[in-house]
């Protein structure tokens, strides 16, 4: 731990004159070692007056280094305050106050550092994307979460794991009593070769792909259907995420929060109750997990169909009726992208296109998914600019499963448009051709994995 906070604290004196972080202040670098608070205060401010793709780099650059440096302070004041190690104390009358339990409330406080860090780590990663030192804070990261393991009193570990099942609970309310009957399938197939999976891609159709993922240690050896493995890799939950509040981001009452993921399991995903207020959910929804948690990226792997040479980008956009001139076109992707989607049954992904071709990939639990061709476009009542000059011309104004006598009201073409469905199970892929437009809804809990790619 010391030889890597001394090499960090080396990294952050000793800038690269090309480094972004030179084009601040001189003024405000020099209180980089000393005074990392207002730094980061100064950053968040800048952060928060640019459009975040337009924000200039070296304030990315100063809030992560500024984050950096409070982690490392952090760090070396919870040593010292512990014994030479940081050991969280499993034992010893004077350091501890005694519970009901006959637990350790210093216990607890020991461990408020490796808090603290974990949280101004993840804070960077979130809000600056670690800028130019994504491996730097992963390396901090993974050595506490290694220091936790080798420190944790035994006590703790036996209380984590007695009397409790180490899975989510089984679909409730809002996914048994609303299991939809499918009444148009897609086609499918059992894992089919790269060259046949690249005849399928010419139709320009959705697919349906059975058993492609026995390989993934997700599903074994490494699950992430375990509540316990998931905190294990989260550094015991205290990894921030952001969530999205509410069964939908097209609801009026839909937000946005940062939390914990031990939070986030507790308060979203492990209740037992009913939830009668969608309004309630929260969702880990299209966030790239595996580059803020690259442990989690091992479980998984991209599948071989993400390189299977798709159609001219142009031809693409054509049959998906999206190259009229009206939007521009989508970078072309070096590597596809990855998002997590985790949330509890009831979630929902409102019917909507992406600019991408993607394969969504289900790890955990089930989901109601329904497909429109492009072709079904001017039926689906696309969504225009919005406040703010947000253009949401990608998603509908339509509930799909809204009753049919309220569709009909409101939307009198939408029943009418064409569609296929299918229910997306544990280790199957679904293959979404670009502009096709898509409606999800989580039937129990559900941890799936989208790879775009063009």
């Amino acid at each position: 731990m010391q030889d890597l906070l001394q090499r960090t604290e080396a990294a952050l004196s000793t800038l690269d004159p090309s480094d972004p972080i030179t084009r601040c202040p001189a003024s405000v670098l020099a209180l980089l070692p000393s005074q990392p608070d207002p730094l980061i205060a100064l950053a968040h401010s800048k952060l928060h007056t640019f459009p975040f793709d337009s924000v200039p780099t070296c304030w990315r650059r100063l809030y992560t280094d500024a984050s950096i440096a409070k982690a490392v302070a952090l760090i070396r004041h919870g040593i010292a305050t512990g014994d030479e190690s940081g050991v969280l104390h499993e034992c010893g009358a004077s350091k501890r106050g005694n519970s009901e339990d006959g637990n350790s409330n210093y216990e607890a406080r020991s461990e408020e550092w490796v808090d603290d860090a974990v949280k101004v780590l993840d804070m960077a990663s979130i809000m600056a994307g670690a800028a130019g030192r994504e491996d730097l804070v992963e390396q901090i990261l993974s050595t506490l979460q290694a220091h936790l393991h080798e420190n944790q009193p035994p006590s703790k570990k036996r209380r984590r794991t007695e009397g409790t099942a180490d899975a989510f609970p089984v679909a409730g309310h809002w996914g048994v009593s609303r299991i939809p009957i499918i009444q148009h399938p897609m086609t499918s197939t059992i894992a089919p070769s790269m060259q046949a999976f690249e005849t399928h891609m010419k139709t320009a159709q959705p697919l349906l792909i059975k058993e492609a993922l026995t390989h993934w240690p997700a599903m074994h050896e490494r699950p992430w259907s375990s509540p316990s493995y998931l905190l294990d890799k989260t550094c015991g939950g205290r990894r921030l995420v952001p969530v999205e509040i509410g069964r939908s981001y097209t609801d009026a009452e839909w937000g946005q929060s940062i939390i914990t993921f031990k939070e986030f399991l507790e308060k979203y995903m492990l209740s037992e109750e009913e939830v009668a207020d969608a309004s309630k959910l929260g969702y880990l929804a299209q966030h790239d997990l595996f580059a803020q948690i690259p442990s989690l990226r091992n479980d998984i792997a991209v599948p071989d169909y993400c390189y299977v040479e798709p159609p001219p980008m142009r031809s693409a956009m054509e049959v998906a009726g999206l190259a009229d001139g009206s939007k521009a076109m989508p970078p072309q992707l070096e590597e596809p992208l990855l998002n997590a989607w985790f949330g509890p049954a009831g979630t929902v992904s409102p019917l909507h296109t992406d600019p991408y071709h993607n394969i969504l990939c289900q790890v955990v639990g089930k989901k109601f998914v329904r497909l429109y061709s492009p072709d079904e476009t001017n039926k689906l009542y696309p969504k225009g600019v919005e406040g703010g000059g947000v253009d949401m011309s990608n998603t509908s104004k339509v509930n799909a499963e809204a009753p049919a006598e309220e569709l009909d009201a409101q939307f009198p073409l939408f029943r009418k448009a064409e569609y296929v469905e299918t229910i997306l199970g544990e280790g199957q892929c679904l293959y979404i051709p670009l502009g096709w437009w898509h409606y999800v809804r989580s039937l129990s809990v559900s941890f799936s994995v989208s790879f775009w790619w063009n």
